[in-house]
């Protein structure tokens, strides 16, 4: 049961994540915003070392720490691909999913065998998360990047929009694809690294999308260099700097709360719970900016609900 409550609670981190890297990037650049996020999430990550007491990490958990952190950047690169090639609702739903899926069938072949309910649960949350995800993707913003938060592009959906996207539907797939598999490549990269090293392997998964973020933001120019007449992008404002901020630190409690959620129950269940984070970022949506509940978010959030208590009563292994 604690697996179940520290996976929701993960979900609720990057939920919040995500709805807050939505607002900050509609008036600031996305790199920015990431860069700044992870930035955040790396001083909370570090703050937060001294009170998970262990032995000095092993090489193996810091560099399972650091693939989880190259998995969650490298992620949510191919998912923003994927957003400008085709419409939110192609690329977000598949990425949720697959980061789900494949984490399961991971967990499966490392040997995790959950009950017949939790199993169950879990097929109930694969659909759930397309309802969920493919809302929240054209309803905010999809994705922030993390795992340590993944911050997305200014809420506009190309379906809507033809000019926001090239039409290629195809290169939506396969991106949705291969950031699916990058944000799952996160979740096994913690699962892991194991327990012994306190939380070294999610300072570890910080560095790497920190480094990530900081190159990125310099081949595209977006670090503004000393001097008052050296080129570079102004610097966002006072409101996109503070939601780039909670960006930051809510993407970081979702980490470490899925950190000890994996360690704590099964990779399969664990990750299947976090995946259900789009849900959060509805119901923000609804509640702060009054969007409309659909009826495919309601049946998402129906569907999500019933997998929960399924795998609660399942129990998380």
């Amino acid at each position: 049961m604690l697996a179940i409550v520290l996976a929701l609670a993960s979900a609720i981190g990057y939920g919040g994540s995500d709805f807050a890297a939505g607002l900050a990037s509609r008036s600031a650049g996305v790199i920015q915003v990431t860069l700044l996020a992870s930035a955040v999430s790396a001083i909370v990550v570090t703050a937060a070392l001294p009170f998970a007491a262990s032995h000095p990490p092993s090489a193996a958990a810091l560099a399972w720490g650091a693939a989880a952190g190259l998995g969650g950047t490298t992620g949510a690169l191919a998912l923003y691909l994927g957003f400008r090639h085709a419409a939110f609702s192609v690329a977000g739903p598949i990425s949720a999913v697959g980061a789900a899926g494949f984490s399961v069938l991971a967990g499966l072949l490392l040997g995790e065998r959950p009950t017949a309910l939790a199993l169950t649960g879990i097929v109930l949350a694969l659909p759930a998360i397309v309802g969920v995800s493919a809302s929240a993707a054209s309803g905010t913003a999809a994705g922030a990047a993390s795992a340590g938060g993944r911050p997305d592009e200014p809420a506009r959906d190309p379906a809507e929009d033809p000019a926001g996207a090239t039409g290629r539907p195809a290169i939506g797939v396969a991106a949705g694809l291969v950031a699916g598999a990058c944000f799952a490549l996160l979740f096994i990269g913690l699962d892991r690294a194991g327990s012994g090293s306190g939380l070294w392997p999610v300072a570890a998964t910080q560095v790497a999308e920190l480094t990530v973020a900081l190159a990125v933001a310099a081949a595209t120019r977006n670090v503004r260099l000393p001097g008052p007449r050296l080129p570079g992008p102004r610097l966002p404002g006072p409101r996109p700097r503070l939601l780039a901020a909670i960006t930051g630190a809510a993407g970081a409690a979702g980490t470490i709360l899925f950190f000890f959620a994996t360690h704590a129950g099964f990779l399969a269940i664990t990750a299947v719970l976090t995946s259900l984070y789009p849900a959060v970022t509805i119901v923000l949506a609804r509640t702060v900016l009054g969007e409309r509940l659909t009826a495919l978010r309601l049946a998402g959030l129906t569907l999500a609900a019933a997998c929960v208590a399924l795998i609660a009563v399942g129990g998380a292994g």
